[in-house]
Parts: structure tokens; sequence; C-alpha cells
């Protein structure tokens, strides 16, 4: 069943902003606009990377940002602080949509998770074995998890294009491989990419985790609380750890609350008295002002705490940050990260092992592993094919899994340090491969599109 389509609401008295707002609220509307972001943040972070001598870019983005208290402080450059700062509100949200696909999603039961779980492994295992074919035993070898990741907002982007021509199915069965993806690099960045543990900090991270666990456990439901104690504690003791911060983000939205406190039925009983209550001190209403009176403001109040008691925690949580994430916090981190000075970088990128990795992981290993996993698991019967979704289907959602972007150069930071000469030419691999994975993949729907209607005017 598709959802309502969202109309806003026109102001009675539109003011100046809301005209000089309107084109950008409708943009931001689209689904498509986290993707284009993510283009123009890229496109500027490379020309500013090549502007003059190109010190400019990574002289303002490695500027020390410092925040101190008493004794205790933490300084860093600002790039870090988008990297493990920023970032971990972005694993954040992905940890929150894991826990709501587990529990009530795609991921909900063994039937619906096989296929799409299936395939994120194969679009896992198949991408490193690529790059190491090229790099094991070289100077890139720890880059070998790059080429597994996969940017959920370009691929979903790119569906778009085609509207309502693809099946609504396919886009649930990209949207949950990535989820299976994303947990796959959490995973990954967990045990491989993490370096120098502290165990004591570890040990204070363990406290805190338990610390939410039991606020979840009885019942706390105000994000204030998982707030100070998820960033405050858990996220800084994984600062402090060596233990990558962004595995903190997820970890602390597992333990946001998922139960409601009154069912669909009682906030129905609750609000329908409340909204008569309005409707009568409107009728009576002879203010000319557009004050409420005390009563109309009180049964406002009242369907908030109704809407707060109806809905879990972990939905308003992801509805709310999603925007946010998507439409700030991945541009930002492109417009860190995705600058790379082209003198002479192309040329050796198609020649360098890691690049050659990187490119043949995301192109190749992308589109086997995921196919050839799903393929297995429907020819053995334990999955079958989405409503409506074709095995050409399949294949383009296979070859827009290879669209690493944001998720590969976030990993390829963490296997080439700043300054390392390997890490300039993974980014142009990463830019590389992400578009000819789109463009394959969009090719091939185009091709399953036009054979869908030639079968409908045939028949």
């Amino acid at each position: 069943m598709s959802s309502p389509t969202y109309q806003p609401i026109e102001p009675h008295t539109p003011q100046p902003i809301d005209t000089m707002l309107a084109p950008f609220r409708a943009f931001f509307r689209k689904e498509a606009s986290a993707g284009i972001l993510l283009i123009i943040a890229t496109l500027i972070a490379m020309i500013w990377a090549n502007f003059g001598d190109g010190h400019g870019y990574d002289h303002f983005w490695h500027t020390p940002l410092s925040i101190t208290l008493g004794s205790f402080s933490l300084s860093y450059s600002l790039q870090y602080w988008i990297n493990d700062g920023l970032m971990a509100m972005f694993f954040f949200v992905v940890g929150l949509e894991i826990k709501r696909e587990v529990m009530a999603g795609e991921l909900s039961t063994l039937r619906k998770a096989s296929l799409p779980l299936v395939a994120a492994i194969g679009g896992m295992v198949a991408p490193a074995l690529f790059y190491a074919a090229f790099n094991v035993g070289g100077p890139g070898s720890s880059g070998w998890g790059i080429p597994m990741a996969t940017d959920i907002a370009f691929a979903l982007g790119v569906l778009t294009l085609f509207g309502k021509s693809i099946p609504t199915a396919l886009k649930v069965f990209l949207a949950a491989l990535a989820i299976g993806d994303d947990l796959g690099a959490v995973l990954v960045i967990a045990f491989f990419y993490s370096s120098n543990i502290n165990y004591l900090d570890l040990i204070f991270g363990a406290g805190f985790m338990s610390i939410l666990l039991a606020c979840n456990y009885i019942g706390v439901r105000s994000p204030i609380v998982y707030a100070f104690f998820g960033i405050g504690g858990l996220w800084t003791a994984f600062l402090l750890s060596g233990v990558h911060p962004t595995v903190a983000g997820v970890l602390l939205a597992f333990t946001i609350p998922s139960q409601r406190r009154i069912n669909s039925q009682q906030f129905l009983d609750h609000a329908r008295p409340i909204l008569d209550g309005f409707e009568k001190e409107f009728e009576d209403d002879d203010d000319p002002t557009d004050f409420l009176h005390p009563e109309q403001l009180s049964a406002i109040l009242q369907l908030r705490r109704l809407y707060e008691h109806a809905s879990t925690p972990l939905q308003r949580l992801e509805k709310t940050l999603h925007p946010w994430v998507v439409l700030v916090v991945m541009p930002i981190f492109a417009l860190a990260n995705a600058g790379v000075k082209l003198e002479a970088t192309i040329a050796e990128t198609l020649a360098n092992p890691v690049a050659l990795g990187i490119i043949f992981g995301l192109v190749a290993g992308k589109q086997i592993g995921i196919f050839t996993f799903s393929w297995a698991l429907i020819k053995t019967g334990l999955a079958e094919l989405p409503n409506r979704v074709t095995l050409l289907h399949l294949y383009g959602a296979a070859c827009l899994g290879g669209i690493g972007f944001t998720m590969s150069l976030f990993i390829g930071g963490l296997a080439f340090p700043t300054g390392s000469e390997l890490l300039p030419i993974a980014k142009v691999a990463v830019l590389i491969a992400s578009i000819i994975s789109g463009l394959m993949g969009w090719a091939v729907l185009a091709y399953a599109k036009k054979q869908e209607s030639s079968n409908i005017n045939l028949s």
C-alpha cells in the first residue's frame, strides 16, 4: 500500500520569506535532491582542490578545532570532526533504519530478509576479492574494504529518474540491500579499521552503553537523555578508545525505544474530543488577532503529546534526522573529502593496482556478487523475485550497487591516512567507478523499461 503524498500547508497570510523559499522547498522534497547536492558538493571540492596550487583546500579542512572543558580538551582538524563526528550522525540514522527494518520491515522475517541480505553479502565479498587480486601483498592491501560499500542516496537517485516505470519492489530491494551493506560496512570498520585500542576507554563506552540500554528498558523516551549519554559518553569513549566513533552511532541507534505508549485506536479515541473542543472554541472565537485562546493552545499541546505517545522515538528521530543527514551531512562530507588534485593523477590512477582494484571491485565485483548470489538463491527456491521485478531489473540494481561514492570515500580515508600518496588515487578511482556503475545501471534499467513496453504493446 502506497503512502499518501504529503501536501504542504499554505499559510493563510504568506510572508515574503515563504515566496523566497518556495523553490528551495520544492527542490528538497524531490527524492533526487540528495544525489544532486552530492554531485554539486563533489564538483565544488574538485574545483577547489585544483584551484591555484591546491593548498587552499587542504589548508582549510585541516584547520584545527578544539573543544576544551577545564583540563579536558579535544583538538582535531575540521575534516576529522566531520569524518568522526558528523558521520557518526549518518551512521546513527543508518542504525535506526537497520533496527526498524529488522523489527518491522524488509528484514523482519527470514523469507523477506534472505534475498537482500544474501545479495549484500555477495556485493561485499566479490569486490573485496577483486581488489585483493590486484593488491595482495602490496602497499595498498589495506584498501580492500573500499569497493565493498554502496551509496544508497545515489543508487536510489538513479532509480527515481525512471519514475513509476520502475517496480516499487525493486526500490525496496535496493534499499534493503543497502541496509545490509551498511551493516557489513560498520562491522568492517569496527574490526578492521580501528587501531591502537585503549581498553579502559572501551570499558567506559560499555558502561555508557549499559546505561542507555537501561534507559530503554525502564521506558525513558526523552531524546535529550539519549543524546547526553550517547554523545557525551558513548561517542566520546569510542573516540578516545581507538574504535572508530561512527560505530558508536550505530550502537546508540540500537538503544532508541521502538515501542508506542498508545495504539492507533487509543490515539483516535483521545484525539477526537480534543479536536471537537478546539472546533467549538474556533466557532466561538470572535478575536480578530492571530492569538489562540488558552483552551485552543492547550488542545494543540495535548495533540502533540498524543503524537509522541502514538509514535515511537525511533521513527520520530529517523524522520527528523534523515533530511539533515542526506541534505547537509553527506554533502559536507563530500565537500571535505572528494577534493583531489588531478595533476597527472588520472593517468597514474589507471595504471595503479589500488585504482584497478577499486574500479574492478565496484564495477565488476558488485555486479557479479549481487546478481549471482541473488540468482543462486532464487534458483534454489530459497527466495523469489519481488513483485514485477525481472532478472534484468535485478541486474540493473546490481550495477547501481557499484556506486560507492560516500561510503567508499569514507573507508578510503580510514584505509589510507591523510598524506598517503594512495589516498588521492583511491578517491579518483572511486569517482570513476561510481560514474561507470551509475551509467551502466541507468542503461540496463532503461533497456528493461523498453523491453517491458514492447511486451505490453505486443500483448
